[in-house]
């Protein structure tokens, strides 16, 4: 058999279709390479070890037979530990609920798995889905693949971690205020955060009830449009921009907001944020200084924060009881964070992320897209102090309940990352960019070292 090239959903496709892969045998090469590297990077709360072989061979029955369910038929991929799938231990990356086994598939592990999806197991995130380095007391400090010792960000951490390592084609992460994006841009790949409420939260471990959503992160922006297309529900999603050499932008407009100037940015985000929006301009797209004065990233950034410790000691609380048993003390402090604030504070946040969301429509007058670094700063060392800033430009697309890009980008010999967001209600256009953000952003390596599939 020849090696794989690229664990790519359409590299994939096309090998499976000409015989020269079997999503068996890919299966288990993947198996085996998590099996030898998860020790060390901690991407995986759960290896399904059983599960996936069962998945790889349903696959290989339907492929053999010319009868595959769609694009996503024989591709592996695993899911973060705060969604439910039926049979497996869904810990939400905690101790606390290490014996939590759910009946049921949440919807958006449902539909990936009626997709013929092959799921190799649970994955490794910041307790309670309330952080962004995933260095995680119960299961293990969750390690950047791309720098030793360094964060892979969260809270999807180890859905960033075992993409970037080649362990899955494709992961699930959730996002509150960027914890798909900020691993996204971490770990040097594509992350999409769908629209608000366009996947169901059911199942769903819960954090904000106003943020939460659920997404994916890829190698390429295309593998993140077709998981992004069978979560969200969409049938098709075509091109809207025509796939031509470096991808033609003509007639976009962007939108780059004022406001930016309120965050920090470490001197490499800069450098690669300049460089994208001049590679956007060359492609015929025409970038513009917007204001929007509604938005504080760091006030809005806190109250989504406090908003997020209120639902979610509700939710611990209906769960495990009222002292919170079980969950360490990082976690049991931020969640009754929101109890000593009391309720006025709470409603005063919530009121906040109201206001934020009802200038949703307006912000995107006279701009197809709106570009911000994704986090201010690159992936940083375990053992230094978290920055407070890491959400303050990812969440305003949580605040806008709009679909959101986090593209990575090569700057100063550092891996960082660039957003693009479009208003609400436009996810499948969004999605349909993906071919030309391929072409803006290609990967300069794939997965071929990572397996051995050879002769």
């Amino acid at each position: 058999m020849n090696a794989l090239d690229s664990l790519s959903v359409a590299a994939l496709g096309r090998a499976y279709r000409a015989g020269a892969l079997d999503p068996v045998e890919v299966t288990e090469a993947l198996l085996a390479l998590i099996d030898r590297r998860n020790p060390e990077l901690h991407a995986f709360i759960t290896v399904s070890h059983a599960r996936a072989r069962a998945d790889a061979q349903a696959s290989r029955e339907r492929i053999r037979a010319g009868r595959p369910v769609g694009a996503l038929d024989g591709i592996p991929i695993a899911i973060k530990d705060n969604v439910d799938v039926a049979g497996l231990a869904c810990t939400a990356g905690s101790a606390a609920l290490r014996h939590r086994i759910p009946a049921h598939d949440a919807p958006a592990a449902a539909r990936l798995r009626v997709a013929g999806s092959i799921l190799l197991g649970k994955l490794n995130m910041h307790e309670g889905a309330l952080g962004a380095t995933t260095d995680n007391e119960a299961f293990g400090r969750c390690i950047n693949p791309l720098h030793a010792g360094h964060t892979p960000g969260g809270s999807s951490g180890g859905s960033g971690a075992a993409v970037a390592a080649g362990l899955c084609s494709a992961a699930v992460g959730s996002d509150t205020m960027g914890s798909i994006r900020i691993p996204a841009a971490y770990c040097g790949v594509f992350g999409y955060k769908p629209g608000n409420d366009t996947v169901p939260a059911e199942g769903i471990v819960p954090l904000c009830h106003a943020l939460d959503v659920a997404g994916p992160l890829a190698t390429t922006a295309s593998d993140c449009a077709a998981m992004a297309a069978v979560m969200i529900g969409l049938s098709h999603v075509a091109g809207a921009v025509e796939s031509v050499p470096g991808g033609d932008w003509k007639g976009l407009v962007v939108g780059v907001p004022g406001q930016l100037d309120q965050v920090s940015l470490e001197p490499a985000v800069a450098e690669g944020f300049r460089h994208f929006l001049g590679a956007l301009k060359q492609r015929g797209a025409r970038v513009v200084p917007i204001d929007l004065a509604h938005w504080n990233p760091t006030r809005a950034r806190r109250a989504g924060l406090l908003a997020s410790e209120a639902d979610a000691l509700d939710w611990w609380r209906a769960e495990i009881g009222h002292d919170l048993p079980g969950v360490s003390d990082t976690l049991s402090g931020m969640l009754r964070y929101a109890e000593r604030a009391g309720h006025e504070k709470v409603d005063a946040a919530r009121r906040v992320l109201h206001d934020l969301r009802s200038q949703a429509t307006s912000a995107f007058n006279g701009v197809d897209l709106i570009a911000l670094p994704t986090a201010p700063q690159a992936s940083f060392a375990h053992d230094t102090p978290a920055p407070s800033n890491q959400a303050d430009l990812t969440a305003l697309a949580n605040f806008y309940a709009c679909g959101a890009w986090a593209i990575p980008i090569a700057a100063s010999q550092r891996v960082v990352s660039v957003q693009l967001m479009a208003a609400p209600g436009r996810d499948r256009w969004l999605l349909s960019l993906a071919p030309a953000l391929d072409a803006l952003a290609p990967r300069s390596h794939d997965f071929a070292h990572a397996l051995d599939l050879g002769n």
